[in-house]
């Protein structure tokens, strides 16, 4: 397949552009700046610009562009670039493919687990109503525009959970902490996440593209958990004690709206859609995941 993905520098399109390359796909990126590379494509989404070449004869497009989510409080004109970046971008994409004889037969277009909101111990599916908030109003958009693409193409809305990688990514500053015996439980820690490591994640979005899957897929691992057993079995993968908790009014303080809608908010996740379509996670139980993201090895 010709694949284009938007957003491959960062973790999650590094990963899954390297996955797709290794199955022999051609995997071309689109670029803000000058392209330096055969198979980039230069864009710029706020402008809703795109070299049209970049999609003609294209299989299939990733589109994982958007703002980061937790680098910078959230002040009211962080929340708009939140919102505007992810909805420029996939706005641009779905009015390139328009403009196409022949659009992509699939359109991947990334979303959250933050489309549910705060939802408690309640088992989250596919068909669950979106939650309150920042983040579950964006994803809510964020999907609407995903299915603009013209009629015919495959559209396909992974609401991605907490990405476990060994470096970077949600762990980026607290694996460090863990390793020195200072990290420790968020809040009272009976907060769910819905998590998955990065390999699992990529390889979800390369199953995600031959599958007939279309609509909102939970990209999950099976395995559920909260925030005191992922802490615990991450110390515990690293042989360190995980006794620092970090109350809940002091990452408020910190974070302020960020801490409630990103680190304290409850999201049990289950990955339905992936499960009944045959996919096989690499890393299915979190004992699996916590012993990959402590082996000593490459960056990933």
């Amino acid at each position: 397949m010709r694949i284009i993905v938007a957003g491959a520098s960062g973790l999650l399109g590094a990963a899954i552009s390297s996955t797709l390359r290794s199955a022999g796909h051609d995997v071309g990126a689109l670029v803000r700046r000058p392209p330096a590379a055969p198979g980039e494509f230069q864009w710029n989404p706020a402008e809703g610009h795109i070299d049209d070449a970049a999609l003609k004869g294209a299989d299939a497009v990733i589109n994982l562009s958007g703002a980061g989510i937790g680098d910078r409080p959230w002040t009211r004109a962080r929340i708009n670039e939140l919102r505007s970046s992810r909805l420029a971008a996939t706005g641009t994409l779905t009015a390139a493919m328009g403009r196409l004889d022949t659009p992509p037969a699939v359109f991947l277009s990334q979303s959250a687990s933050g489309y549910y909101g705060s939802a408690g111990p309640a088992v989250l599916r596919e068909n669950a109503p979106p939650g309150s908030g920042v983040l579950a109003r964006i994803c809510v958009d964020w999907e609407e525009a995903a299915h603009e693409a013209p009629a015919g193409v495959r559209v396909v809305t992974p609401r991605t959970g907490v990405v476990l990688s060994r470096s970077g990514g949600a762990l980026g500053r607290l694996m460090p902490l863990l390793r020195l015996g200072v990290g420790g439980p968020l809040g009272n820690g009976r907060q769910y996440w819905p998590w998955i490591t990065l390999p699992d994640v990529a390889g979800a979005f390369a199953f995600l593209l031959g599958s007939q899957l279309k609509g909102p897929v939970n990209v999950c691992a099976p395995e559920s958990a909260d925030v005191n057993s992922l802490i615990a079995q991450l110390a515990g993968a690293v042989h360190r004690p995980a006794v620092f908790r970090v109350p809940a009014p002091v990452l408020r303080l910190v974070m302020g709206q960020l801490a409630d809608e990103l680190l304290l908010a409850s999201q049990r996740m289950e990955p339905a859609a992936l499960s009944g379509a045959g996919f096989e996670w690499q890393h299915p139980s979190l004992a699996q995941a916590t012993a990959w993201v402590a082996e000593p090895g490459p960056k990933a």
